[in-house]
């Protein structure tokens, strides 16, 4: 499982001209399934993001995470982190997890952040989205449950 976590002032998605989800600060998370990701990827990974001091405190060091900033998160499928662009112009996608498993475990993180009584939107599992966001730093982190990598 692969995350791109951006610390963000707002972002929002939008599918079909209407906003499925959004936040003001938080963490816009767009998140990769791969083919041989399981709920243990999704507990690592709901957990990590959950708890990245990516966040300034009172002295403008970054020592707070999303919660403590009262902050949301917006959680974006994208096969597309997967890809394998290694070879020739044209990126190989096989990594990824095919449509079901990755629905399913898509929408085991969104459980994953509700159970820890994080406030979490989301964008719509498999639709053509526009996603929209002011970054804040700009701070991005890439994240990957993969333990053989």
């Amino acid at each position: 499982m692969r995350a791109v976590v951006q610390r963000v002032y707002d972002a929002a998605v939008t599918v079909d001209g209407a906003v499925t989800g959004s936040v003001k600060q938080g963490l816009l998370v767009y998140l990769g399934v791969a083919s041989d990701d399981t709920e243990a990827d999704c507990r690592w990974m709901c957990g990590k993001v959950a708890e990245l001091r990516i966040f300034s405190d009172e002295t403008g060091r970054m020592n707070r995470d999303v919660r403590e900033v009262r902050g949301g998160i917006l959680l974006v499928s994208q096969f597309t982190l997967l890809a394998d662009a290694r070879k020739g112009r044209r990126p190989d996608y096989s990594g990824a997890a095919k449509g079901e498993q990755a629905r399913l475990l898509y929408e085991k993180c969104i459980d994953l952040f509700r159970e820890r009584d994080m406030p979490v939107e989301c964008g719509v599992f498999g639709a053509e989205m526009k996603v929209s966001s002011v970054n804040d730093g700009p701070v991005t982190i890439i994240l990957d449950s993969c333990r053989g990598c």
